[in-house]
């Protein structure tokens, strides 16, 4: 598989919150249910770098707790404003019949996990997820992912709510690891948004990215109602 084209930027230290175990030998795509294709892609082969799996426990249905009268009914997230300003749409990601997700091609597009939380749901997981690069494309949004600092500001839109988001963390998590992380998947505990993309070292022997750049974050302020596209 040839490497995709562009150059990932490089994971520092400083701004990982954690690393977790060693590089298994494919990128998720062993054990568990099939739960999503993320990374880099090939295009031209029709095949991603990487896939993603949740682990078969955990609870893909979104929590719908009782609200009080007026409170704001949750939407299917839009788009999302990263950290460096860049607006990138987000569409809704269905499963194939092998329960896989899949990633939208374009890397400049995000996936939003169903099984996930809507934005204003007050629990839960906003998991959104996105190819770092590709082949034809070169370089995707999410490769700014991988030099998030702490504290950074992320604004997530729907038709009629906005709501900003702080950065918390950044994980690198060994492919084939992701499953010991439901937290990244659940509809259970607070609010937050998780964002998914694949991470060095690019190794096409051992079947391409050999981790994944994990980010999560918190809201900053509380959800803003705002008028209609």
């Amino acid at each position: 598989m040839p490497r995709p084209r562009g150059r990932v930027p490089t994971l520092s230290p400083l701004r990982i919150h954690a690393v977790v175990g060693a590089a298994a030998a494919l990128c998720l795509t062993a054990g568990g249910i099939a739960w999503a294709q993320v990374g880099g892609h090939d295009e031209r082969g029709g095949r991603p770098t990487a896939s993603l799996r949740a682990p078969a426990d955990v609870v893909t249905q979104p929590v719908v707790p009782a609200r009080r009268a007026g409170a704001a009914q949750p939407e299917v997230p839009t788009r999302i404003v990263l950290p460096d300003r860049t607006v990138v749409p987000i569409r809704p990601a269905g499963t194939s019949p092998d329960g896989s997700l899949r990633v939208p091609h374009d890397i400049g597009v995000a996936g939003w996990w169903r099984g996930g939380a809507l934005l204003g749901d007050p629990f839960g997981s906003l998991l959104l997820a996105a190819h770092v690069d590709s082949s034809t494309q070169g370089l995707g949004p999410f490769a700014g992912l991988l030099s998030v600092q702490a504290d950074q500001p992320m604004v997530v839109s729907s038709p009629h709510l906005t709501q900003t988001f702080r950065v918390t963390s950044l994980a690198l998590v060994p492919r084939g690891e992701l499953a010991r992380h439901p937290g990244v998947f659940s509809a259970r505990g607070g609010r937050r948004l998780t964002l998914v993309t694949c991470a060095g070292p690019y190794v096409p022997a051992r079947g391409g990215y050999q981790n994944l750049a994990v980010v999560t974050a918190r809201p900053l302020q509380d959800l803003v109602r705002r008028s209609g596209r």
